[in-house]
């Protein structure tokens, strides 16, 4: 507690003493103001001068014109190096580079020379196209994603991210594993931190319509980013402040699957004002990726309203809100053992229960958010700037079973579940900027309290989990409710009955457990870096100390080093850089993770490992990268890292059944090795072009040390998570047919597969693999004396799913296997090693490779009005119809097909 006060008390006097001093006007968040003046030699100033910025590599691109004063302004200009060009009339043209690094911006004079005398450009010889920066990173502007054809209508902005960032795992359900972690990933969104998970099955993401560009950092963290850093997403929202025209746009939608959108902007504001209004929806038969290729049980809807003002009080004193309110509702999909569900409907306690059809399986979510985050800024001076600000941000889930909870039995479903969480999270946070010659210097702080409420309701619904009694060969039976009525006497009693299930057992007439759990997360962060320019060299020096207070308690000082080297002569800079990081626990269910293996109940239900119960705790990681960037001229640039991450205690997830209610688990440490890879080519004649690839292990080491659910990698050796790929790579190309033709943009995604643990091989020899009949795998021999596979712990439904076959004979939804000999068994959507080869660590089964390939073409301004004007265009998801997995029997999220071919349509009016 003395801490904390101590750290307000420093800020305190600094901030009641920046509200005496009046400067120039700065820009909170993530982006400044670019100001300047027009003048020619002597010094007269150039009214309607064409002002043009741009950043051929993020795709930002401006144009205004100079006022009656020579004065220009672009506001909410993310940080980033631009070039900005300036010309009249009269007058030659001139170009000068700079970079904006803090919210103080720039502010430029920019002079003109009459046409026909001596220029005075200004051009900063820091090489075409690259940066200096040590941290790897990926620029994109709205300018450049807006074509960028997206495979997620629910989650477009996880999509963007993954289609334009190297290094990222594609997953089902808009998720995304960046750099071998589970979706150990944080958005900065102008300023305000959101670490807690933004996928579409734990919150509702904010649109990329509200988004003016994205900064996806991958290399080491600076100082002041923390939590989960496996890739950082700073987001830049879009503004109003400075468009004095009401502009803004409505559109509408309609394509595969029934899905319908619409959705309107507005940006309307002054000198000193602005506000920017986005409002959208979504209805679509496909809202998540089904564990069928065929889609049924899979509605959904998505509402998003955002709202940004932004307001200058002084030209010193600054202040911007953002708020948005975003709802979703949608099915959990279905499979085919998912329908006509067969259950006790009478007698569960007879010797002889009353079996029927119960219904499909109907279990569906509702997810509201809620965020408001105001922004306070002060100039202090030239040289410095202030930054004020507080956010609470609230997702509420609430996760329905069936009408009927006896239809909620699957092949891996046991138990229905209800659940009602909430996670809000409130926080205040400063920061301090002070720029002066080559250094740029930032410090702050951070408190945060997060408020988790869990309450969750399970019930047995499967007849023979949990059955007093067996027959002769030891199988449980249905009926019967206490082993004293068992057929056989003792020998018929189940060794594994547990009395305390028995209340709670909805097949004989038992009831939901209640459970109800809560907590309440402190973290306090402070941090300190400095970025320094030393003739070619560029240091970013930084320290950020975390106090972690939940469920479990750390403190860990946190050094972080960047250095960078620019050869000029060959336009190449080479990097390096490291990061100490405190790994917190994932706050979707944590308070169940953490203590539900250590009750009676819960144990069981939640398939506990065993010997792991416990709280989850903070990990701690090391990671290091080098790095090299060159640039072809005006051409290309390309970008290489090369990453190595240890951390201790590493989260990944398990999977309650066949629901969206996830788990995270803590193993004892991870070691993430791999290489990611950037190529852009700027706009050269109306074509564009770039390409993000990776490679990145994922491999775990055991023990599991805490939290809930059955997980692999038990036999103490080293294993591939579930997000291990070995390659993956994205392509885009967009063209623009002249200056007003239409326009076309082009993705290639190939990935060679995430790894598929879940799925039969045959092995005798490792230790760790789950077809080591050790390890309670399905390898056997068969009859005939060959070696064999154990097909019988997969419904036929799974196997098809799978896209399994046996000498030939593929499985069907109602037609499998319950064995095949090993060198017959094959699949044509799973890569299984060969007899003998399988190894969890080397070798792992793995989803097969694929290739996908998406289009989006239109017309811009189609009826070539001056005001009014009208877009068209359509885009084609997996225009190939690419039959193909994301993920089979996944220990997070189950089996998911990716999207098939899907086309959709949209009409864009602009004003």
């Amino acid at each position: 507690m003395l801490f904390k006060c101590s750290a307000i008390l420093r800020i305190l006097p600094l901030f009641l003493f920046a509200l005496t001093l009046p400067y120039a006007t700065a820009q909170g968040g993530n982006a400044g103001i670019v100001r300047g003046t027009v003048t020619d030699p002597s010094g007269a100033v150039i009214p309607n001068a064409t002002v043009h910025l741009s950043n051929e590599v993020s795709g930002l691109d401006r144009t205004t014109t100079s006022d009656a004063t020579g004065q220009f302004v672009f506001s909410n200009v993310p940080f980033n190096p631009y070039e900005i060009s300036v010309s009249a009339k009269g007058f030659s043209a001139i170009s000068q580079k700079f970079e904006i690094r803090s919210a103080l911006g720039a502010n430029l004079k920019l002079t003109l020379a009459i046409q026909g005398g001596s220029s005075t450009v200004t051009v900063e010889a820091t090489g075409d196209l690259i940066e200096t920066d040590p941290t790897f990173h990926t620029d994109v502007d709205r300018d450049l994603f807006t074509k960028v054809p997206l495979e997620s209508q629910s989650s477009t902005l996880s999509s963007l991210v993954t289609l334009t960032t190297p290094g990222v795992s594609a997953d089902s359900n808009g998720l995304f594993h960046g750099l071998g972690d589970h979706a150990s990933n944080s958005f900065s969104v102008d300023g305000q931190s959101i670490t807690d998970q933004q996928s579409k099955v734990f919150s509702n993401q904010l649109p990329s319509n509200a988004i003016q560009s994205i900064e996806v950092i991958s290399g080491a963290p600076p100082a002041e980013y923390g939590d989960k850093t496996s890739l950082v997403i700073v987001a830049t929202t879009r503004s109003g402040q400075g468009v004095t025209k009401p502009t803004g746009s409505i559109n509408a939608s309609y394509g595969s699957f029934g899905s319908a959108a619409a959705g309107s902007d507005l940006s309307y504001g002054g000198k000193k004002w602005g506000n920017f209004t986005e409002l959208d929806a979504l209805s679509t038969g496909r809202f998540l990726d089904p564990p069928e290729f065929s889609v049924f049980h899979d509605k959904g809807n998505e509402q998003n309203f955002f709202d940004r003002v932004d307001w200058s009080f002084t030209p010193a004193d600054s202040m911007h809100v953002d708020f948005n309110y975003s709802r979703s509702w949608f099915q959990t999909p279905d499979s085919f053992d998912n329908l006509n569900v067969q259950n006790v409907v009478s007698g569960g306690v007879s010797t002889d229960p009353t079996f029927d059809t119960v219904g499909d399986t109907d279990q569906r979510s509702k997810i509201g958010t809620f965020n408001i985050s105001p922004t306070y800024t002060r100039v202090i001076d030239n040289n410095s700037v202030l930054n004020l600000g507080a956010y609470v941000r609230r997702d509420n889930y609430n996760y329905y079973p069936s009408n009927s909870p006896l239809a909620d039995l699957g092949p891996i479903q046991t138990s229905s579940i209800s659940q009602d969480r909430t996670l809000t999270n409130a926080a205040i946070h400063a920061d301090y900027t002070y720029s002066v010659g080559n250094q740029n210097i930032k410090a702050g702080v951070l408190y945060q309290q997060t408020f988790l409420r869990e309450h969750d309701n399970l019930g047995v619904v499967s007849a023979i989990y949990n059955s007093p009694c067996v027959d002769d060969a030891g199988n449980p039976l249905p009926g019967y409710s206490d082993p004293s009525e068992c057929p056989g006497g003792d020998t018929g009693q189940n060794p594994d009955y547990l009395p305390v299930l028995a209340p709670y057992d909805l097949t004989r007439s038992g009831s939901f457990y209640s459970y109800f759990g809560h907590t309440d997360v402190k973290e306090l962060s402070m941090y300190i870096e400095d970025q320094i320019k030393a003739g070619n060299w560029n240091f970013n020096l930084g320290i950020r100390g975390d106090l972690y207070n939940g469920l479990a308690i750390a403190r860990q000082a946190e050094p972080r080093l960047g250095i960078a080297y620019n050869i000029k002569p060959s336009k190449t800079v080479l990097s390096v850089s490291y990061a100490r990081t405190l790994e917190t626990p994932f706050n979707e269910n944590l308070v169940l993770s953490s203590s539900g293996c250590s009750n009676n109940v819960l144990n069981p239900l939640l398939a506990c490992s065993p010997g792991v119960s416990g709280t989850l705790d903070p990990g701690y990681r090391n990671e290091f990268h080098a790095g090299i960037q060159q640039a072809f001229g005006k051409w290309a640039v390309v970008s290489g890292e090369y990453i190595w991450k240890y951390t201790h205690n590493a989260f990944d997830f398990g999977v309650l059944g066949n629901t969206p209610i996830f788990f995270p688990i803590d193993w004892h440490n991870s070691k993430i090795p791999g290489y990611a890879l950037h190529v852009d080519m700027p706009e050269f004649h109306h074509f564009s072009a770039y390409s993000v690839m990776s490679s990145v292990a994922a491999r775990f080491f055991p023990p599991q040390s805490a939290g809930a659910g059955a997980a692999p990698g038990q036999g103490g050796f080293p294993f591939r998570i579930d997000h291990d790929e070995r390659f993956n790579q994205t392509t885009h190309v967009q063209y623009q047919f002249g200056k007003r033709g239409p326009w076309a943009g082009w993705n290639w995604r190939y990935d060679s597969g995430l790894v598929a643990g879940s799925v039969p091989c045959y092995n005798v020899t490792d230790p760790n693999s789950l077809c080591n009949p050790v390890n309670g795998g399905p390898s056997i021999t068969l009859p005939s004396g060959q070696p064999g596979i154990d097909l019988s712990g997969l419904t036929p439904d799974q196997q098809f799913e799978a896209g399994l076959a046996c000498d030939g004979v593929k499985a069907t939804p109602t037609s499998g296997f319950t064995s095949c000999d090993a060198a017959g068994f094959t699949s044509s959507l799973v890569s299984i090693p060969a007899p003998g080869k399988e190894d969890d660590d080397e070798d792992p089964p793995r989803i097969a490779p694929r290739n996908l390939f998406d289009i989006s073409v239109g017309q811009n301004n189609i009826f070539h009005a001056d005001r009014l004007k009208t877009d068209f265009d359509i885009t084609a998801v997996n225009v190939t119809d690419k039959y193909a997995l994301y993920n089979f029997l996944s220990t997070f999220s189950g089996t998911h097909y990716v999207t098939p071919r899907a086309i959709t349509a949209k009409i864009t009016f602009n004003f």
